[in-house]
């Protein structure tokens, strides 16, 4: 197979973490010899000011020739008052939809040098390691319609549409088995049924589907508000958590800081042939960005997904996430992981000494 990675650095401190993590790739390319190639596109904001629009043609045809696509992020104010429709964000949405982008998998794992960085009790979430898989391009970030309106009254409406069929369901659910079969065996299927009838067929399809083809599979299924709160009493309970998108949204942003910090989690979106896009969980932090102190761990860890899910590159993968761990070992820190006794060091710094591991 083709070997071929698109980087889009995107916004804000998109540029800096994305640099970091390239130096990584490039490490882990050559030690491992792994043969990949890639180049350089815009998306969001940075094709916005180059294109007037936030996912110009040559970026799509970029994207569609690429095996993987390592993203930093997009967005920020500088663009808030343009046009919804052009907007950074549409830009990211529309590349999801084009390349059939269904499957986000998040995972949120402890790192245990981390546990006191926590805003929960080292005991809490000591060993944490939970993945949730998001549905990625339906629901009702996509359903239409859609939009804004005017009454007779004159007053405004806003309206969107929460829509999934049984074939959008099942295939987001055969990843999660599927996943869950490498792990620990369990799926919480997330859902509003006693209230919205969208997630009612949601969990019934959920159902049939494991009660039919993966009755190996421990199945539960909770309410996403029950979720949210058992995410922080009780989040080692869950293994592998399969929602749609906009639960999958939420509760993967809180799942996040049960790991100490946003910067931590990478994410995978994948098509149903294993193409993927890499990204880190967080945004594009305008207001730190250029400053050299954002964390570019999550866009590194996107890096050994991508080599793991894409290129199936396991010790390439590995190599990776056990030199994260000895960095922090080392008690190297940025500055929303930083605790007392430890070494406080920038975005560039942090990807050096990974780097230097690596090596």
């Amino acid at each position: 197979m083709s070997k071929q990675i698109l980087i889009l650095a995107g916004d804000g401190i998109g540029p800096e973490i994305v640099g970091a993590a390239e130096k990584v790739l490039n490490t882990v390319n050559e030690k491992f010899n792994l043969s990949l190639t890639w180049e350089h596109g815009l998306l969001g904001g940075a094709a916005i000011d180059a294109h007037g629009e936030p996912y110009p043609a040559v970026t799509s045809e970029q994207a569609k020739k690429a095996d993987a696509i390592l993203l930093g992020a997009v967005g920020g104010p500088k663009w808030d008052a343009i046009e919804r429709s052009i907007r950074p964000e549409r830009g990211l949405l529309k590349i999801r939809s084009e390349l059939n982008l269904f499957a986000n998998l998040r995972p949120a794992i402890l790192y245990p040098q981390l546990a006191d960085a926590s805003s929960l009790k080292p005991e809490i979430v000591a060993g944490l390691d939970i993945l949730i898989v998001r549905e990625l391009t339906g629901g009702i970030y996509f359903g239409q319609p859609r939009g804004i309106r005017e009454l007779e009254n004159g007053e405004k409406q806003g309206y969107n549409t929460d829509v999934y069929s049984e074939s959008e369901i099942k295939r987001i659910a055969k990843v999660a088995f599927e996943l869950a079969g490498l792990r620990g065996g369990k799926v919480c299927s997330v859902d509003k049924a006693n209230v919205l009838e969208v997630t009612e067929l949601w969990k019934q399809t959920v159902t049939d589907l494991q009660q039919a083809s993966y009755s190996n599979i421990q199945l539960s299924h909770m309410y996403v508000d029950n979720a949210a709160m058992q995410l922080v009493r009780a989040p080692k309970q869950f293994d592998v958590i399969v929602t749609g998108n906009l639960f999958g949204d939420i509760l993967s942003d809180e799942a996040a800081m049960l790991t100490g910090s946003i910067g931590m989690l990478p994410s995978a979106s994948l098509d149903e042939n294993g193409k993927g896009m890499y990204e880190p969980c967080h945004g594009s932090a305008p207001d730190i960005a250029g400053q050299n102190v954002a964390n570019p761990l999550a866009t590194i860890l996107s890096v050994a997904m991508m080599l793991r899910y894409t290129f199936r590159e396991e010790a390439a993968a590995k190599a990776i996430e056990d030199a994260v761990g000895q960095v922090l070992d080392q008690g190297l820190r940025t500055a929303d992981i930083m605790s007392e006794g430890m070494t406080k060091v920038g975005t560039a710094e942090m990807g050096e000494a990974v780097v230097a591991v690596l090596a």
